[in-house]
């Protein structure tokens, strides 16, 4: 179990990295208002501590895309908040997409394996077999033309 979750946190590093591909945004609440869209509301749940930064990613759908270096389309980053945090990420249109979540704990924007957290669209279970990297069909979601919730459950060692 505890490789399984050193393995899942290796892959946030793989997709979250410092490549600059899509918009780095701030949380604006307002963009997940009713009525708007279409975009996806993140629960996100689990925060250890209020220390460091939390940060979610949105991906396309495709084996191609998903955790790609240089691949994302949106990355909203906000100070940790202990418990439960919320976050509204847009997305280009109705679609399928993921989700990537990392808690960086000390906030030195790298993935520290034995401290950080992380979690994906749809919670999926980490196998070995898949080094951490759960295949874009365990995490891949339908965002429609409103607004879309998910929850994520952040996993640390």
């Amino acid at each position: 179990m505890k490789f399984a979750k050193i393995c899942a946190i290796s892959a946030l590093a793989l997709g979250a990295g410092s490549a600059v591909a899509g918009q780095e945004i701030g949380n604006d609440m307002t963009r997940c208002a009713a009525e708007k869209g279409p975009s996806v509301l993140v629960v996100v749940r689990g925060v250890k501590e209020s220390a460091g930064k939390v940060r979610v990613q949105s991906y396309p759908a495709t084996g191609s895309a998903w955790l790609a270096k240089g691949r994302w389309l949106h990355r909203v980053e906000s100070r940790a908040s202990t418990g439960n945090m919320n976050f509204c990420v847009p997305v280009p249109s109705e679609g399928r997409y993921g989700i990537a979540v990392r808690h960086d704990r000390n906030g030195n924007g790298k993935t520290d394996i034995s401290q950080d957290g992380g979690g994906f669209s749809n919670n999926p279970s980490i196998s070995i077999l898949n080094l951490g990297k759960p295949s874009v069909s365990k995490v891949a979601f339908q965002a429609g033309p409103g607004v879309t919730k998910i929850t994520i459950n952040l996993k640390y060692l």
